[in-house]
Formats: C-alpha cells, structure tokens, sequence
C-alpha cells in the first residue's frame, strides 16, 4: 500500500507540474492559451444537451464550478493512476500523461482565435510533467528497492524532500500564473463588453477597386489576429479601462487628464493608416495596415497650450517604453495623428494597445506609436530621449519608401505562362507614385497600381509576366510622390529603416 500511494502522490505532483508550467507559459503567450479553463469550455461544447440540464438543475448558477469540481476529480484520479502504472508498468504513466495533454491542445486550439502557437503552453507543462513523474518514480524506486536497508532511512528522506519541494513549488507558481492569467481574462471580457460609438468623422468608404483580386497578396487591411507586433513588453498590460487616465504634462500651460469614457465621448475620427516597424528588413512582414478610430492628438495639446520652446511629446506607458514624437506631426492639421481606440471595428487588442495608443502616419513606430499610452510629456529633443534613441536609432523616424513582393514565393516553381507578379508598397503620408518590376538584367517595367486608399496606407501593385522555363531573379522597386525612387543600395534597418530592393528567384517549369 505504501508504494501505491507513494507513486499515486507522485503522479498528482506530476499533473500540477503540467498546469502550472502550462499556467506560467500563458502568461508569455495569451492567457487564453492556458489549459485551465479550455478543457473546461471543450467539456461543455462536446456536452450533449441532457447533461447541460441536468448540471443546471443540480447546480443551479453552480454549475460552471460543480463542472471544474467534477474535472478536478477526474483529474487527480487520473493522474494517482498515471504514478501508480509508472510505478509498475512503465512507461504507461507517462503515456497518460500525454494523452491527458494532447486532450488539452485539442481545447486550446479548439478556442475561437486560436493560433498554433497557444500549443506551446501545454506541450511544455507535458514535458514539465513527464520529467517529474519520471524523476519522483526513480527516487520512489531507490527508496523502496534499496537492497540496504541502512540506506532505506535517507533514500525515504530524499523522495519526501523532493515531492515535498517539487509540489509546493508547482502550487505556488500554479496559483500565482492562474492569477495573473485571471486578471487578463477579466480585462478581456471587459474589452468585448465595450461598444465602440460610431466616429463623428467616418473614413471613406473603400472602392473594391482599390484592391486587387490577386491570390496570396496582401489584404489591403490586414486583420487584426494577422497584425505584427512589435514592443518591449515582456507580459500585455492588462488596463482596466475604469482605471485608465492619459495625463498631458511638461512644457504646457495647463495639464490635461483624460479617462476612458471622455475619451469615447469626444467626437472621435476614423482614418486608415499603415504602420509599420523600423525593424523591419527588405521584403518583411513587419508592417500592417489598419482602420484606426480615435481623437486627433492636436486637439489634445490645443487642449493644454503647446509652449513655443517645445518641439517633441515624449510618451510612455506601463511597459517601461516611450517615444520621442516631433510636435510638428502631431499638430499638423494634415496628418491624422489619432489618440485611437479602436482598430477595424472593435477596441484595440490588449496585444496592441488596449484601451489606447498612439498613431501617426508616416513615422515608424518607435518613435510615434506608443501603445497602453498614459502620458505625453510635452518636452524639447534636447532634453528627453525615447526608447530606442540612445541605442543607436534615429530620433526622428520617418518610413523609409518601401515595396514588397508577396507573389510569387522565393524559391517557388511556377509554371510557364502568364505569371502575376504581385505585392504592396508603401510611403505613408507621402504616397506611392508608381511600381516598377524587373526581371533578370532586364528592362524595368511600370506595375499596375491599385488605386489605393490614400497616401497614409499602402497600395496593392501587379504585373503580368510572361514566364519562360528556366531560372530568373524578380526584383521591385517604388517611387514616392516625392520623386523618390528605392536606392539599390543595400542597408540594414538601424539606423533609420532598411534599404534596397526587395528579390525574389523563381524556376518556370517548361
């Protein structure tokens, strides 16, 4: 009996070792990667309809907790059975083990938005698991198989210092991961509760013209769960918009505070804008264009009185991130520099800035869009530096005039014929002018160009080729509105945006 219960203690250690790496995973992840409550919403989901009821009759608004007691209990259960078989029959514990955890990636990825990487939590706690059943079962093994009955005293000591140890560690860490991930889900459900007010100003609407109809190029607004994201934020804030207050302080005449619902209440503006990061090499994807809703940030410092001897806002979030902005764009009664709250039609993600950031077009991220903002310090070039400014980057940031090949893939073999040869380029607040593409040492040849939405976003480019078998390099280049056209001169991103041509080979099959 000794050694069942011995292995059956193990086990259970084993299967909270599961949650809590799990747990701690989530937090890095999306609190809705954690197995905690997916499992739980798979169970109801699968449920046929009889059961429901009768949980509800049971149960009444206890129900939901009556279904976690219930799958508590079959987990322990499980889990003493996983130690004990280990014990005897291995390696059919861990088998179990991985079993019970295919089941939970089953529900995670079962959940709506899920995206392959909300795995990972749960294949990491398996891991976690298997190791430490594995490891209590051997020191469970050398404490009751010792053949000297001397050493048997300080055997049982290590297996009880190790399961002591292991569990309580597994229960701290599981307990604070769960609260955390807890705090994120509340936050979401705030989120999705709020009800966004239609913009006093919409944008215009989109002409299908605009883009075209061209397979595997790039939406002409990229969706949210699609969206790059780029910060210095190693955990999501998780802002309680109730709490949330954007402070205007520094070289003002009066400092300005403003909540949440006064945000919402002001008549907010609707304006597409590409963003894009200065990380961003030849050809990436760290880029996205989206339909922004917020208030323009010129009235906001209208609001406070702008100094004259100021020339840069300097602001920051929870995050430990700030950007140093030049005034000049924010207050220029031309450029739709937003305060947003919402991004195509709901409020912003908590990944990219929920309840508030910043948006300015044609300034790369780092220095313009703050997200989770809370102030804006109105302040000089001089005296205040952003985030990524003293490590080398520009202070000032424009976008660099870019284009990029979607169609056909690098390295993909396509067959002889007409060819489509598509992609986007971009110049925000500038506007793309005109797409050429240039096949091997050929002649370039112009694009043709979506129309677009406005100079603040990306256009949607394409040339029909007429492949030959064979081998050939694709290169593309953009030219703003400005007259300028992409140098060929290759240059990495810092210190102010990369340069060059995006290329791409193909092979033409005969």
């Amino acid at each position: 009996m000794r050694k069942q219960l011995s292995a059956a203690l193990i086990g259970v250690i084993s299967a909270l070792a599961v949650l809590a790496t799990a747990e701690a995973v989530a937090v890095f992840v999306s609190s809705s990667s954690s197995p905690f409550f997916a499992v739980g919403q798979l169970a109801i989901d699968l449920a046929p309809a009889w059961l429901k009821e009768s949980m509800i009759a049971l149960f009444g608004t206890g129900d939901k907790i009556a279904l976690f007691v219930i799958l508590g209990v079959v987990v322990v259960v499980f889990a003493a059975l996983a130690g004990v078989l280990e014990r005897r029959r291995p390696p059919l514990g861990v088998v179990i083990l991985v079993v019970f955890a295919a089941i939970a990636v089953i529900a995670v990825q079962t959940r709506p938005e899920a995206s392959a990487l909300w795995a990972f939590p749960t294949v990491l706690g398996m891991i976690a698991g298997v190791l430490v059943l594995r490891s209590g079962i051997r020191r469970l093994g050398a404490w009751i198989d010792a053949p000297d009955a001397s050493r048997t005293g300080m055997q049982r000591r290590q297996f009880l210092t190790y399961a002591g140890v292991t569990g309580a560690t597994a229960l701290i860490v599981a307990i604070g991961a769960r609260a955390m991930n807890a705090s994120t889900a509340a936050v979401t459900a705030i989120r999705q509760a709020i009800a966004l007010p239609a913009p006093a100003t919409p944008a215009p609407a989109i002409d299908p013209a605009t883009s075209l109809d061209v397979e595997g190029i790039s939406a002409l607004i990229t969706p949210n769960e699609q969206f790059y994201r780029i910060d210095v934020a190693l955990q999501v804030p998780q802002i309680n918009p109730d709490d949330w207050q954007l402070k205007i302080t520094g070289l003002v005449d009066t400092e300005v505070t403003i909540g949440y619902a006064e945000l919402l209440a002001l008549p907010l503006v609707e304006h597409v804008t590409t963003i894009a990061c200065v990380s961003n090499e030849v050809g990436g994807g760290l880029i996205g264009n989206a339909t922004w809703l917020g208030y323009p940030i010129r009235e906001l410092l209208a609001r406070a009185g702008v100094q004259s001897s100021a020339d840069m806002v300097l602001s920051s979030g929870p995050d430990g991130f700030s950007a140093g902005t030049p005034i000049e764009a924010l207050a220029d009664p031309n450029r739709q520099a937003l305060l947003a709250v919402g991004m195509n039609g709901e409020p912003l993600p908590t990944e990219h800035g929920f309840p508030a950031r910043m948006i300015v077009p044609g300034l790369f991220g780092y220095v313009s869009a703050t997200k989770w903002v809370t102030e804006m310090k109105v302040t000089r070039f001089a005296d205040a530096e952003g985030y990524w400014t003293p490590r080398g980057w520009d202070a000032l940031g424009p976008v660099v005039t870019q284009s990029r090949i979607d169609v056909p893939l690098s390295g993909q073999t396509v067959a002889s014929g007409t060819v489509a040869i598509a992609g986007v380029a971009w110049a925000p607040h500038t506007g793309i002018a005109g797409v050429e593409v240039r096949v091997d040492d050929g002649a370039w040849q112009k694009a043709t160009l979506a129309p677009g939405i406005s100079d603040d976003t990306w256009v949607q480019w394409v040339l029909q080729w007429p492949a030959s078998a064979g081998a050939h390099t694709i290169a593309v280049r953009a030219t703003d509105k400005s007259g300028y056209t992409q140098t060929d001169r290759q240059a990495p991103p810092a210190p102010s945006g990369a340069t060059g041509w995006d290329t791409i080979t193909v092979t033409v099959g005969s």
